[in-house]
């Protein structure tokens, strides 16, 4: 039985008049593949370390998300459970498996964790970011049980949690430590970016947050 997609597929490729079973066409992909080429990298995240946590945080603001920059891991908890009070939060939230997360002292606050993925009944959810990117504020999520996808989306607010140190000047940086990190040909699952909370702007351009995804996001950056 043909597919949709085989449809969709078959149709393309009548317009460009080949087959899909070319060589040269395969070689050229295999080969881009391969080298992992990179794009254009914007110069405004080229700055020594400081600089660049400082164009962060900036960039997270003008995001239309909150920041706040701690010294210590320890301190993550009393944060998140000092963001939930300054929100008028129920003192609950629900995370994953991230051991950087999971071995911090939650037993010094009185916030009840729920571990593992949203069903989409959490109003708070909690995930440790891969990387951040300097040039645009954005945090760079990536799938699994540590951090599960659904917490990224779901929950009306989201706590993100990113060391300084992950930060990096721009998207290509990022990527390059993705795949050193997971090994030639292995990827995550997905990689979500995410610049701010969810908006949507209707045709007078009113923007409606929350859309898609969460209302608020909070980066908290560790030093």
């Amino acid at each position: 039985m043909t597919s949709s997609r085989d449809t969709v597929f078959a149709s393309i490729r009548r317009s460009l008049g080949v087959t899909g079973t070319e060589r040269p066409r395969h070689d050229v992909v295999t080969e881009r593949m391969a080298r992992h080429p990179r794009g254009l990298i914007p110069a405004r995240g080229q700055l020594p370390p400081a600089d660049q946590l400082a164009l962060f945080v900036t960039m997270v603001e003008a995001s239309a998300a909150s920041v706040e920059v701690l010294d210590r891991p320890d301190q993550v908890p009393e944060a998140v459970a000092s963001y939930l009070r300054g929100q008028n939060l129920p003192s609950r939230l629900r995370m994953g498996a991230d051991p950087r997360l999971n071995d911090l002292p939650w037993g010094t606050t009185s916030i009840d964790v729920s571990k593992g993925p949203s069903d989409g009944q959490d109003l708070v959810g909690l995930s440790h970011a891969t990387a951040g990117v300097a040039e645009t504020g954005t945090l760079v999520l990536t799938s699994g049980a540590d951090n599960p996808t659904t917490i990224n989306f779901l929950p009306d607010y989201h706590v993100v949690v990113v060391k300084a140190a992950d930060v990096a000047s721009d998207y290509e940086t990022v990527w390059d430590r993705i795949r050193k990190s997971y090994g030639e040909g292995l990827m995550p699952r997905t990689v979500n970016w995410v610049t701010g909370p969810s908006r949507s702007g209707d045709i007078e351009q009113t923007l409606l947050f929350g859309a898609h995804g969460p209302r608020k996001v909070h980066v908290i950056v560790v030093k």
